[in-house]
């Protein structure tokens, strides 16, 4: 499929759904009175839009973004189509060390490096495990499923020692949650999803080759490992900023792939770039749906996610069994 075309389609909804989410809330705002309160220069409206609509939007855009891109990598150099950073153990480590960062009281740089130190624990032990003669998808997988299952025990056991009073605020933001963003970094994850995406598209080629096998990468090439190691690299950091920001959000990772590949496209080059816009939008509409479906409460977009996500997987993987 051609890049072009797509890509502009798949912004042209990203932005119809942008508008969507700012006009849209507990009190909804009609699309006039919603750009009128953009070129206010003051106003409850403008007020209500810039400090509370704009930054979850943007932060729910980056956020799904950075996932399904963190996806498609992983599906393609694990040549499996269950892989995602949840599923692998990345997030749970990250998660995990944030969980344990907050308890301590620690604020600011001190998360995001405490969030990126357990990514990096959890890739460690993952390649540990999985290293047997070079890295081979199944050991991954296997390892990180374990992986990500000790460290479920881990933050379980953490929930139940935690005082009461910031228990609340730590089920919430591990069920995946926007609502608290700092509107200072909500536009973070949107930029972290646009370096990810510069690191990684030069190399579509090699991500194409290693689906057709390992073998025939090697052959046209491609360094494998070092492939595999640097994407890794990537994933892990992509994972513990939309943990930093969003807490735990399942599924978007491993559905829009899906959701695109069933669309025609194949080739990193242009998969790569629509799972950005895909899945910022997809997880932007459900943050929507969490702030909207029961308002006045505001729901975790994580629960959104999965109720939304596990269906739709289950669907592709019946259409698949035929």
């Amino acid at each position: 499929m051609r890049l072009a075309p797509f890509l502009l389609i798949l912004t042209l909804v990203a932005m119809l759904c942008f508008i969507l989410a700012l006009a849209m809330g507990s009190q909804g705002m009609e699309f006039a009175r919603t750009w009128q309160a953009l070129l206010a220069s003051e106003g409850l409206d403008r007020e209500v839009i810039l400090t509370l609509r704009l930054p979850r939007a943007l932060a729910a855009f980056g956020c799904g973004g950075l996932l399904a891109l963190a996806g498609a990598l992983l599906q393609a150099l694990l040549r499996n189509p269950l892989a995602d950073p949840f599923v692998l153990g990345i997030s749970g480590g990250a998660g995990t060390s944030l969980l344990l960062a907050m308890l301590l009281g620690l604020t600011g740089l001190w998360l995001v490096g405490a969030g990126f130190l357990g990514a990096l624990l959890s890739l460690a032990i993952l390649l540990l495990l999985a290293w047997r003669a070079g890295l081979r998808p199944q050991r991954l997988l296997l390892a990180g499923v374990i992986l990500s299952s000790a460290w479920g025990a881990v933050v379980t056991l953490m929930l139940a020692l935690a005082p009461d009073a910031p228990l609340r605020g730590m089920i919430f933001w591990l069920m995946g949650d926007i609502s608290g963003v700092d509107p200072a970094i909500a536009a973070v994850p949107l930029g972290g999803a646009l370096l990810a995406l510069a690191l990684t598209w030069p190399l579509a080629r090699g991500f194409d080759a290693l689906v057709q096998g390992e073998m025939n990468a090697r052959a046209l090439g491609v360094a494998v490992d070092r492939l595999r190691i640097l994407t890794l690299l990537i994933a892990a950091g992509i994972t513990t900023l939309t943990v930093l920001v969003a807490g735990s959000i399942g599924f978007v990772g491993l559905v829009t792939p899906h959701l695109l590949r069933l669309l025609g496209l194949r080739r990193h080059r242009v998969l790569l770039p629509a799972c950005v816009l895909g899945g910022g939008t997809l997880l932007l509409l459900a943050d929507l749906a969490a702030r909207t479906f029961a308002a006045p409460l505001q729901l975790p977009v994580g629960a959104v996610t999965a109720a939304i996500g596990a269906p739709i997987f289950l669907w592709l993987l019946a259409r698949e069994a035929r």
